[in-house]
């Protein structure tokens, strides 16, 4: 990027600051005004904002901005307290623990946490458990009844239809391929998940147990006895009062009296949206100066399937190594966070990766945030950097490779279809669907995944300065919890992305106190936070 296209950014940046800024009087209360940070949460909840009409409606507050907003109240007087509002479910333990411990940071700041909801599952109880009082309507319901793990397997069908199942794996517990080769659980994911289902279910009885203020054996006895609606599981203990809507924010008042407005044409208390919060103080490095650029730290979020190419979908290797690579050149970008939710995918791909993540990490200090998956291809391209964050929540490892293909030939027979072919070579047929591997095909199948096996678990032993022997104890695609990899040596800290950027801070060598910019990735585009900012603005959006 040449000078002249920096310059223009920086122009660009304080434009955009400037139009908020004009904004920022109707969605911020006047200085000095405490209020209470309105926190949406679900359903399903993203890193970043999901591209939107730029005047529509917000929905809930993305993970990336709800954590950094949570963070800064913490510390700002000016926020007297903050307020959850539940809109369906957020999704795995990962997101949910980082919550949580954001959460808890502002209560231990002194400030009231509060949150009304009219459903929870148990992941959002974990984030409503963060509270100092949790509300539901006398009619709301808590679907607090543990923790369910379940596999589907296709055999059966398959069988039916009389198509064959060609499957080869490297790894005893790479059990990907039981969904096709077997009509049930197989004991080598048995004891997976028996493991990752201890692990999750340890976490979340620890969390409502501290949150509740219960003991463990109590909470299991709660979730034993459960779903709860809203009264009785104000009488568990579990809630601490039945609200209807409107009778909220008298609760607020009582507990900040000064949120209370002089005039309340929008509402008694003085509320902002985490969302506005974030853009307009907490994710505000203030104006940019034209002529040299703030330190920049990187925040890459990278979700779904690894495939080769440049498509928008999932994880795309050229997408995603082209823009490794300019970070890698831009000397104003001091570190990057990539942030990984992958259940892994193509082999060549995330060696790509790998190549990409290895060759960033020798100029800039580099740390993975893991999200709910990342694991196979994801821990693949992972272990190139310098650091790896987790949730005790998150699944990962699965160090192992496996591969095949569906034989039809019975089902195209059965339909009256016949197929003939030509061939040259003595493995030509191996990627026809309509026969199955031969001797000789399957074992250059064996032998290539084993290849791969092996580099695999190399590149870990690298990155992870490990004795290979030792990474060949915890691979054969066996999946681990957060907890379970860190205490194996895969995973470095138990935290979320927060905790990713605090590290690659200080690795970079940046003072705390020193100003600079997060730059989040894939861009989004500023339109839509101005038109929710204009909403605000003209009365048409309250919070």
């Amino acid at each position: 990027m040449g000078a002249a296209s920096r310059f223009a950014r920086r122009l660009g940046a304080n434009l955009a600051r400037g139009a908020r800024g004009a904004l920022a009087g109707a969605a911020l209360p006047r200085r000095g005004a405490p209020a209470w940070l309105v926190l949406r949460l679900g359903p399903a909840l993203e890193d970043l904002a999901p591209p939107r009409v730029p005047w529509a409606r917000p929905g809930s507050t993305p993970l990336l901005a709800a954590l950094a907003a949570l963070d800064a109240a913490a510390r700002d007087p000016w926020v007297a307290g903050v307020r959850l509002r539940f809109q369906g479910p957020l999704g795995g333990f990962s997101r949910v623990l980082s919550l949580r411990r954001a959460l808890d940071r502002v209560r231990e700041s002194g400030r009231p946490v509060v949150a009304y909801a009219e459903a929870l599952d148990a992941a959002s109880f974990i984030v409503a458990c963060g509270a100092s009082r949790l509300w539901l309507p006398p009619t709301g319901s808590l679907h607090l009844v543990g923790l369910r793990l379940e596999g589907v397997f296709l055999r059966g069908l398959l069988d039916r239809l009389e198509v064959r199942p060609e499957v080869v794996r490297i790894g005893s517990h790479k059990t990907a391929g039981d969904r096709f080769t077997r009509a049930s659980m197989s004991p080598e994911e048995r004891e997976q998940l028996e493991a990752l289902a201890d692990d999750l279910y340890a976490e979340l009885v620890g969390a409502v147990a501290r949150g509740r203020n219960l003991g463990e054996d109590a909470v299991r006895d709660r979730i034993d006895r459960g779903p709860w609606l809203g009264r009785a599981a104000v009488e568990a203990g579990l809630a601490d009062g039945c609200l209807y809507p409107d009778e909220v924010e008298r609760e607020l008042l009582a507990l900040a009296p000064e949120t209370r407005r002089v005039r309340a044409d929008r509402g008694p208390v003085r509320q902002v949206d985490a969302a506005h919060y974030h853009a307009l103080r907490a994710g505000d490095p203030g104006w940019r100066p034209l002529f040299r650029e703030l330190p920049r730290i990187a925040v890459v979020s990278a979700r779904g399937a690894i495939h080769r190419g440049a498509s928008p979908r999932g994880i795309a290797s050229d997408r995603l190594r082209e823009l490794l690579d300019a970070l890698r050149r831009d000397a104003a970008v001091r570190g990057v966070v990539l942030r990984l939710e992958s259940p892994g995918g193509d082999a060549l791909a995330s060696d790509l990766l790998w190549r990409a993540v290895h060759v960033l990490a020798q100029e800039k200090p580099v740390a993975v945030s893991m999200g709910d998956v990342a694991a196979s291809g994801a821990y693949y391209l992972a272990a190139a950097a310098h650091a790896i964050f987790a949730e005790a929540g998150t699944l990962t490892g699965s160090i192992g490779v496996v591969g095949g293909k569906l034989d039809a030939e019975g089902l195209l027979r059965r339909l009256g279809i016949e197929r003939e072919a030509i061939e040259r070579g003595a493995n030509a047929g191996l990627l026809s669907g309509t026969t199955g591997f031969r001797a000789g095909e399957r074992a250059a199948v064996q032998a290539a995944m084993e290849s791969i096996y092996a580099t695999f678990t190399e590149r870990v032993a690298e990155g992870r300065k490990l004795p290979v022997e030792e990474v060949l104890r915890v691979a054969q695609g066996r999946i681990w919890s957060g907890t379970r990899a860190r205490q194996h040596g895969l995973v470095d800290q138990l935290g979320g992305p927060l905790e990713a950027l605090l590290w690659v801070r200080e690795r970079a060598g940046l003072a705390p106190a020193e100003r600079i910019s997060i730059d989040h990735h894939p861009r989004m585009s500023p339109f839509p936070a101005l038109g929710s900012l204009w909403r605000v603005a003209a009365g048409l959006e309250t919070v």
